[in-house]
């Protein structure tokens, strides 16, 4: 039997799991798994369960596996920090034989279905489940549903994956009550964001739409500060959006007023020239028809204008060297 036959797929295996009884556990005994899915934590919040915890105790029991004489933890990592800032001795868990996969699956499962968990944490998530169901690296996950998301959209050639694999993404976005078209459009481009974008993100300080705008700044100390004042005030995302076009409507003249300084100085201008025309040809090269009528009939009609622009400079020097 091949590998691909013989191995369950995420689903399977978390509804066969079987269900132990309840029992204490000393705090002490028990470590954290290297791959928790979950990086952030609100202090305020944990500080919130550390106090209800110390009223009413832990009432869903924390989950752990046993390696040798060690306990691991696989889930309730929230419940087990804000246990040890109550100064719990022991507390409630359910031991649970599970190999490293099925570990990571349930650690997964449990942290996504959960509301508080933020949208950069609940993206990699996904994409650690995706790449456990289908037995390839993140990487081959994120390349795998760009790829699908082309041929969707009619960008790339028929079939560029398998049935099978088709199946197996829709059955975890299915499990998950999402959409993997909406998952590659909105939470994917997250992770490009920067990364001092993307730590408020976690922090929960900003939401990630405000987030994804503010990001289209491309000077970084612009970025920052626009970041900082829309925490620090609460900005909508309309107000951000307002901001965003005062900057760049202000680094366009910036822009221009430098090109403006260069032109008294011939050697400045020529260069200054010579990479906006490179820039241009670039963008050209690569351009293809506009499906907008209107937009199309103005790049031809400015295209028809820089070739007259350009014919009639070099007539005027032919007739300068004629003379």
């Amino acid at each position: 039997m091949t590998k691909t036959q013989s191995r369950r797929s995420v689903s399977d295996y978390l509804s066969t799991l079987p269900t132990e009884p309840e029992t204490d556990l000393s705090i002490d005994l028990i470590s954290l798994e290297t791959s928790q899915p979950r990086r952030y934590f609100d202090p305020e919040k944990l500080e919130q369960l550390a106090d209800s915890i110390r009223k009413f105790c832990i009432i869903e029991p924390l989950l752990v596996r046993q390696k040798g004489s060690s306990y691991f933890l696989v889930a309730g990592e929230r419940r087990y920090r804000a246990a040890k800032m109550a100064d719990l001795k022991t507390v409630p868990v359910v031991v649970r034989e599970l190999s490293d996969e099925e570990a990571l699956a349930v650690a997964l499962v449990e942290n996504l279905v959960r509301e508080d968990l933020n949208p950069v944490e609940e993206t990699e998530g996904i994409l650690c489940l995706l790449a456990l169901e289908l037995q390839i690296s993140v990487e081959e996950v994120k390349s795998l549903l760009y790829r699908w998301d082309n041929e969707q959209k009619g960008k790339a050639t028929n079939n560029v994956i398998g049935s099978d694999q088709q199946a197996q993404i829709k059955g975890v976005f299915e499990g998950l009550g999402q959409s993997w078209q909406s998952f590659v459009n909105n939470r994917l481009p997250l992770l490009k964001l920067p990364n001092h974008i993307l730590e408020e993100i976690r922090k929960g300080t900003i939401a990630y739409t405000k987030a994804k705008a503010i990001s289209t700044l491309k000077n970084e100390d612009q970025q920052k500060i626009l970041l900082d004042e829309a925490i620090a005030q609460g900005l909508s995302l309309t107000e951000i959006k307002q901001q965003i076009k005062i900057l760049k409507e202000q680094q366009i003249n910036e822009d221009i007023s430098l090109q403006e300084r260069g032109l008294n100085n011939a050697d400045e201008a020529e260069v200054l020239f010579k990479q906006q025309v490179n820039k241009t040809s670039q963008l050209l090269k690569k351009a293809k028809p506009l499906k907008n009528t209107r937009q199309q009939k103005k790049l031809l009609r400015l295209l028809s204008e820089i070739e007259t622009l350009l014919t009639n400079t070099e007539i005027s020097k032919d007739k300068e060297i004629e003379k």
